[in-house]
């Protein structure tokens, strides 16, 4: 793997788009996944976000490469919810209803006889965190994601969600508040 000296970095920074790429998906589609809670409108969103940095940035420093693919990351889920809200008045007005169904977790609890029990209580500690981190606001949850799953830092994440340091430690502190209260009080967790 080819990489560049950052000097006191100990992150290295990976010199070919496509190592780059593929370093961040996995991390960047559970993003969008959560932001969206579709499969595939999860995949459409990282493939267009991939594109466009590939077509747009390739030749800028790779290390400016993580925050501009998570700006356009952030572009592309808020991009999603405005086309969505339109959808849903579209069919409110429409049908009278709104048909969208709210996003469900998949039905992950495992069988008592087929699993020691710390690791269901893991599993069970796992669901409860996703619940919560599917009911925070939009900003906090991408905020939280970002500076938790994906380590940015406090700079990173403001110039990948478009907004100032100081919203990103609000937002992030919100998030980590709130999870931590509904954890602690609905499912006697403590973190």
């Amino acid at each position: 793997m080819t990489e560049i000296d950052a000097g006191d970095n100990t992150e290295s920074t990976p010199v070919d788009m496509d190592e780059f790429l593929q370093t961040i998906e996995l991390k960047a589609y559970r993003i969008a996944l959560f932001a969206v809670g579709e499969h595939a409108d999860a995949l459409d969103i990282i493939q267009d976000t991939m594109i466009k940095l590939v077509t747009h940035y390739q030749q800028r420093a790779a290390n400016e490469w993580k925050p501009l693919f998570y700006r356009i990351l952030q572009n592309r889920i808020t991009d999603f919810h405005r086309k969505r809200k339109v959808r849903s008045f579209v069919q409110m007005f429409n049908f009278g209803v709104n048909r969208e169904e709210p996003m469900e977790l998949p039905d992950s609890e495992p069988h008592p006889d087929t699993v020691p029990q710390l690791a269901w209580q893991k599993q069970h500690q796992q669901d409860a965190v996703f619940k919560v981190l599917n009911g925070l606001p939009l900003k906090q949850q991408q905020c939280f994601l970002l500076r938790s799953w994906e380590g940015m830092s406090v700079a990173e994440t403001a110039a990948a969600m478009g907004c100032s340091p100081g919203t990103v430690k609000t937002h992030y502190f919100r998030a980590t508040t709130k999870i931590r209260e509904l954890l602690e009080h609905e499912h006697d967790i403590h973190i």
